[in-house]
């Protein structure tokens, strides 16, 4: 009887020990799989709002309708808003869930090619800097800057931005007189 209480203890104790590998063993490599996960990832697996906190100290909330690696696309209420990926300093309230692109397309979709989409568009928009804000219409997109005209067709007064400095690009709020 004392034998079979030693073997008992014995298997307990090695069954103990295969349990406790195996949960260091998933720990392992749920820790490894999350450092493969990028913030971009993260964004597109979030349903829901959130919000991004900017490197101004300002604050864009709403749902994530669009992410590429360069920039997030914002829906708050029937406004869109558009942050260079750069721009972000944190996010709240974003899911634990992380999903891949699916396609290509959005990741092939630099920030250029967005601001060239707003221009041909010709949609007014707010452009934030650090310092201020700047309403206009885009009216060139450049490999590294974007032009704002103060109104539709204006010479004077052209405003032109480089990509670094910009925070935030949102379209006006609805009813904004488009040219």
């Amino acid at each position: 009887m004392r034998w079979d209480a030693l073997f008992d203890d014995l298997a307990a104790q090695l069954a103990a020990a295969e349990r406790a590998e195996l949960a260091d063993a998933v720990a392992d490599l749920t820790r490894a799989e999350h450092a493969t996960v990028s913030l971009v990832e993260r964004l597109r697996g979030t349903e829901g709002v959130v919000t991004l906190e900017l490197r101004d100290g300002s604050r864009v909330t709403g749902e994530v309708r669009d992410v590429a690696t360069d920039w997030v696309l914002m829906e708050e209420q029937q406004r869109q808003h558009l942050v260079p990926s750069a721009a972000v300093a944190a996010v709240t309230g974003l899911g634990r869930f992380a999903r891949p692109a699916t396609s290509g397309r959005a990741e092939r979709l630099g920030l250029g090619h967005v601001l060239r989409a707003l221009m041909r568009d010709r949609r007014p928009v707010q452009v934030r800097v650090h310092t201020a804000a700047y309403p206009g219409w885009i009216s060139r997109v450049g490999k590294d800057h974007v032009d704002l005209e103060v109104s539709p067709g204006a010479r004077h007064g052209t405003r032109s931005v480089p990509y670094a400095a910009l925070l935030c690009v949102s379209d006006s709020w609805p009813g904004g007189a488009a040219r």
